[in-house]
């Protein structure tokens, strides 16, 4: 890949991030100014340890099973590895998902 175009992501996403957070910057100050609370942006109260953890395990087990993926078939080495850490990352979030909806109910 061209770093031109890595360049190009970096700049927008860096600019995503910065309107994002002005934006919800003003959302919460104009509840506070309003008397309202503003514990309505924090997140579920479920551990995001938990989720960061089985991602990262998922993306682990992606790699170790694309490289021996693309060592015993004819699949170029970075598609092995590019689909088996977007499925194994998949699962760990569905597994997240299953755990965090069992917690809640």
């Amino acid at each position: 890949m061209k770093i031109e175009i890595l360049i190009l992501i970096a700049f927008f996403a860096m600019f995503y991030g910065v309107v994002y957070l002005l934006v919800r910057l003003k959302e919460r100050l104009t509840l506070i100014q309003k008397g309202a609370n503003a514990t309505i942006f924090d997140s579920s109260k479920q551990p995001s340890s938990l989720k960061l953890g089985l991602v990262l395990v998922g993306l682990g087990v992606g790699i170790l099973l694309g490289k021996i993926l693309s060592m015993n078939t004819y699949l170029d080495e970075e598609l092995a590895i590019f689909s088996m850490v977007l499925l194994f990352g998949g699962i760990g979030l569905v597994i997240y998902h299953l755990i965090a909806k069992k917690l809640e109910g």
